[in-house]
């Protein structure tokens, strides 16, 4: 409607305007005409306008000005007055810095403005001081942070409460019996900041509507501590049955024994509430809460809460009767056949447990109450939270097959068993396997997760019982023989690992592995004739090509050439396709000295392994080193046109040219085999690092575009971060690469070297822990170092020292070659 009206209210809002202007010109008007002919003045009638100053000084005396100098009390009293004072005298300081002391004020004109500001102030305060607790809202020695920090209201909002104010008058007026109505009203002035007007209209609010709970308690919020009691006292006489008023009247008392007793006043009012009942008991020590809740469970007989906090109070018998009672109260209750399962256990009594469990289960079901097997999962799972594990395993093993269909069964409790796990529930999870496992006595698949199960979260007596039984039910699992024998390695029990080993054996003739696990545990344990012995047996009973492989590398280890040769050939001549056999007979001429013998041995194995990568490397190395870069590149240009798309062989013939200081030649090359393999993380890392520094990081950036989820161009990335000294975004990279590749040890070697120099003790240590636990057998430069036979007994934390060493090397002649150059 206002809206509408507008163009007439404007209308003759301008007329009115108008109007009053014609009655009273401004003076600028009044002269108007006169100013318009100023426009026709010459200038030398300007100049005989006379100036104003001339009349005012022409009959006045000029009078004697003399200058003499400022006396010394002037400048001093000058200097006091306009000096700034940071220290309190004695008086100000023993008023806490509020007050003035009346002899430091200088006698200006601006004392009647202080007064003024300190009467508005005074007012201020007063007005502030009593808010809806009964306390000073602002400190008097910091009124100003508090005066800072208050709502300035805006004209709109006063607007806006005005107009509420008026339409919950009109509510209350209309329907005084209506309690929203004066609540709303009421907070409405507190918001408004009349705390006053506020508990007025809920009193009145009180007053029409007595029975009402809601308009008492928000009486008791609006009050000060001193009339919340009483606004309360008369709350609970107008409505005894409010069992929020009892209990808002049982907060306001300061001590126990008053809250206690008024509590139970309201107890006598409203036997049958049990939040007063649980309000009562939580303040009664152990004797009284007996009492109380055998009171309670007779007034308020089907919560099963108090009959449960009864039997915990209770001794052992008198805890049976109450849960007895319990029970034929509530029917169709499980917390009750839980929690007297629990009680069994806690006295000891292991047998009747699942006997409990399984009555209670049995009992429900005739009851026609549906067992929810989820929901008792969840009880499973709190029982072991409170320590109950034969009740939690009695739950499992009654509720885990209910409404699980039959072919269902494997899969669905295998994931629950998972999800219990993730969950840091291990007993649920160990008592499904369990169960599991009793009913599938055969399923490697579920030995295996119940074993990886143990070997995490229990014992290592645990994890070999259950080894035990596995392969007592699953001889023919290799798996479980060789994990049961590599916990009893592990724990320094070597006698024992060899015994499960020769178990195996005997369970599973002929098995590869088992043989190959014999051989290791006595080849890691220096039992070089023992191991000899175990291969040779292998060999005889048809050992694969492995088992002939292994034969050679301890002959080879022990010196004996001969018979490493001997092995050899004869292993090549019953499986000439295995390209290692051919690899380590070149390698094993080539560290002779026979370099010839060692570039045939390639080259046969090339005529049966044609596609063999590492081969046609080794041939190429070999040809570097006798006849110089041409043989070379022909070697690996053949290899690449047999075996397209390889980055190795690519990266190959790059580092060759590189070597031999060809650059031109070796970017050309990189760039035919970022086209030929774009998607390659090798070439692209080799590429960052040939590039010239300030174009490394675009070729980064190009990189991770390609193919930013590869190990190696994460590394690469990484190790800018660490030559620009961005230590935190280089470890990121760093983790990033070896959770990525954690197989790979050269990226565990360059990491753990990185936080050698940057980081503390502890991250050092962490990377060296997880570098063990990962188990790397990957890497060009690990690979070199963890299979030279010198090393071939170390352990992961020495290799890895080793690595790092060997980086430093390596970095150092990088750095010697670029200062030649």
């Amino acid at each position: 409607m206002d809206s509408r009206r507008k163009d007439r209210r404007e209308a003759r809002l301008k007329q009115e305007i108008e109007k009053y202007r014609a009655s009273n010109p401004k003076i600028t008007e009044q002269f108007a005409d006169l100013k318009r002919k100023l426009a026709d003045l010459t200038p030398e009638q300007w100049d005989s306008i006379p100036e104003i100053g001339d009349y005012s000084l022409r009959n006045k005396k000029k009078r004697f000005e003399s200058f003499v100098p400022a006396p010394d009390t002037l400048l001093e009293k000058a200097r006091q007055e306009q000096e700034h004072v940071t220290a309190l005298d004695p008086k100000s300081r023993a008023a806490g810095g509020t007050e003035t002391p009346w002899s430091q004020t200088p006698v200006t004109d601006l004392t009647a403005v202080g007064e003024g500001r300190g009467t508005v102030l005074s007012l201020k305060l007063d007005r502030l001081s009593d808010s809806v607790s009964g306390l000073t809202v602002v400190d008097p020695k910091g009124y100003l942070t508090d005066l800072k920090s208050m709502k300035i209201t805006s004209d709109a909002e006063i607007s806006d409460i005005k107009k509420a104010r008026l339409l919950l008058k009109s509510v209350t007026q209309t329907n005084p019996k209506h309690p929203p109505g004066w609540i709303a009203a009421a907070r409405l002035e507190e918001v408004a900041g009349k705390i006053q007007a506020a508990r007025q209209l809920i009193q009145k609010g009180c007053e029409e509507c007595p029975k009402n709970e809601d308009v008492w308690l928000e009486a008791c919020r609006l009050s000060s501590p001193d009339e919340a009691k009483a606004v309360i006292a008369k709350g609970v006489k107008a409505v005894p049955n409010s069992v929020k008023l009892w209990l808002k009247a049982a907060q306001l008392e300061s001590t126990d024994l008053s809250k206690s007793r008024v509590l139970r006043k309201g107890l006598e009012h409203i036997p049958d509430s049990v939040r007063l009942w649980k309000a009562v008991v939580e303040l009664a020590n152990e004797d009284e809460a007996r009492v109380l809740l055998q009171r309670a469970v007779d007034l308020c007989p089907l919560h099963v809460e108090l009959w449960l906090a009864l039997a915990r109070l209770e001794t052992y018998d008198q805890a049976k009767k109450v849960l007895n009672r319990a029970r034929e109260k509530l029917s169709k209750e499980p917390a009750i056949w839980i929690t007297a399962a629990k009680l069994e256990e806690a006295n000891g009594n292991t047998q009747s447990v699942v006997k409990v469990i399984e009555r209670g289960i049995r009992s429900l079901q005739r009851e026609r109450l549906e067992i929810d097997r989820e929901a008792w999962m969840k009880e499973a799972e709190a029982a072991e939270r409170a320590g109950s594990i034969l009740t939690c395993q009695a739950i499992i093993k009654s509720t885990i097959g209910i409404g699980v269909e039959e072919e269902d069964r494997k899969r669905t409790w295998v994931a629950d068993a998972e999800e219990c796990k993730k969950r840091g529930s291990i007993e649920t999870a160990r008592a499904i396997y369990a169960h599991a496992l009793s009913v599938f006595l055969t399923k490697k698949s579920i030995w295996l997760k119940a074993a990886q199960l143990e070997k995490s979260h229990g014992t290592r007596e645990s994890l070999d019982a259950l080894l035990r039984k596995a392969v007592t039910y699953v001889p023919q699992a290799e798996v479980l023989w060789l994990m049961g024998a590599k916990e009893k390695w592990l724990a320094g029990d070597v006698h024992s690992a060899r015994a499960i080993l020769q178990e195996a054996n005997a369970a599973i003739p002929n098995s590869e592995e088992i043989w190959l696990a014999a051989f290791k545990l006595e080849f890691e344990n220096h039992e070089q004739e023992r191991a000899r012995l175990i291969l040779a047996r292998a060999r005889e009973n048809g050992g694969t090509e492995r088992v002939w492989m292994k034969s050679a590398i301890i002959e080879r280890e022990l010196g004996n050439t001969a018979e490493e040769r001997r092995l050899l050939e004869e292993g090549l001549k019953l499986f000439p396709s295995f390209f290692k056999l051919w690899l380590m007979l070149g390698q094993m001429e080539d560290r002779l000295g026979h370099v010839e013998k060692a570039k045939e041995a390639y080259e046969n194995g090339l005529k049966h392994c044609p596609n063999c990568i590492p081969l046609w490397l080794s041939v190429a190395s070999l040809e570097e080193r006798m006849g110089g870069l041409s043989k070379a590149r022909a070697v690996l240009t053949m290899a690449r046109k047999k075996n397209p798309q390889n980055p190795e062989l690519w990266l190959a013939a790059i580092r060759a040219e590189s070597r031999h200081g060809n650059k031109k030649e070796a970017d050309t090359l990189m760039a035919k085999a970022l086209q030929e393999c774009p998607t390659s993380g090798i070439l692209w890392a080799a590429n960052i690092e040939m590039a010239p520094r300030p174009q490394r990081k675009t070729k980064s950036a190009d990189a991770l575009k390609r193919c930013d989820h590869d190990p190696h161009v994460i590394a690469a990335v990484a190790k800018l971060f660490w030559q620009d000294r961005k230590v935190d975004k280089a470890r990121n990279w760093f983790n990033r690469a070896v959770t990525l590749a954690p197989d790979i040890g050269d990226f565990w070697a360059l990491y753990y070297k990185f936080e050698l120099q940057h980081g503390n003790e502890d991250i050092q240590k962490d990377v060296l822990k997880r570098c063990i636990v990962a188990e790397p057998k990957h890497g060009e430069r690990w690979q070199a170092i963890s299979k030279a036979v010198e090393n071939s007994h170390l352990p992961i934390e020495a290799l890895l020292k080793k690595a790092v060493v060997a980086l430093g090397k390596e970095e150092n002649s990088v750095v010697a070659d670029g200062i030649k150059s």
